[in-house]
């Protein structure tokens, strides 16, 4: 066992608990941390999702700029580009995500980013002034027919509670 690799954590909301910071059993020490990632998932001390949403959107960000050329071209049809995202980007975003647990602010971020992807449908000229201005959020909802993300991991918790459910 390499001692470099072992690594313990303690999940409480006791800031006190397991104030050692290495336990030593026979020649092998295990360092204590706040946090470490699991199958691509970061698990905190705190159970707190925020970072892993953090990594999943900087992620999903990264996977949008490689597609932006693709995703901006008017040669693809905006059906199309919305499967690409929903198959693609999305995925990239949703992985893990039956147990997270979003407060109002981590739902707003990742409304943000689905907003921000949904903007390949482009600019729309005002009707008043002739001006070419971007969509608004309404717009942009009214345009893409799937559920919004945030309805998405909903909809994916109650599936896996169901699924956890059945097995008890």
């Amino acid at each position: 066992m390499s001692a470099n690799k072992t690594k313990y954590m303690v999940v409480s909301r006791d800031q006190n608990a397991g104030r050692i910071h290495s336990v030593r059993i026979d020649n092998s020490t295990f360092e204590r941390v706040e946090e470490f990632k699991y199958l691509r998932t970061t698990l905190t001390n705190q159970n707190s999702i925020a970072e892993e949403i953090k990594s999943r959107l900087r992620s999903g960000n990264a996977c949008y700029h490689l597609m932006q050329n693709l995703l901006s071209s008017r040669l693809l049809s905006k059906n199309l580009k919305i499967k690409i995202y929903r198959t693609i980007i999305l995925p990239v975003i949703l992985y893990g995500c039956e147990t997270w647990s979003l407060t109002l602010r981590e739902e707003r971020k990742l409304r943000v980013f689905e907003n921000m992807v949904l903007r390949i449908f482009g600019p729309r000229r005002d009707e008043v002034t002739g001006e070419w201005r971007r969509l608004h959020n309404e717009e942009l909802n009214d345009l893409y027919p799937s559920p919004n993300i945030v309805w998405v991991i909903k909809l994916r918790r109650m599936r896996w509670a169901g699924h956890v459910a059945s097995k008890i």
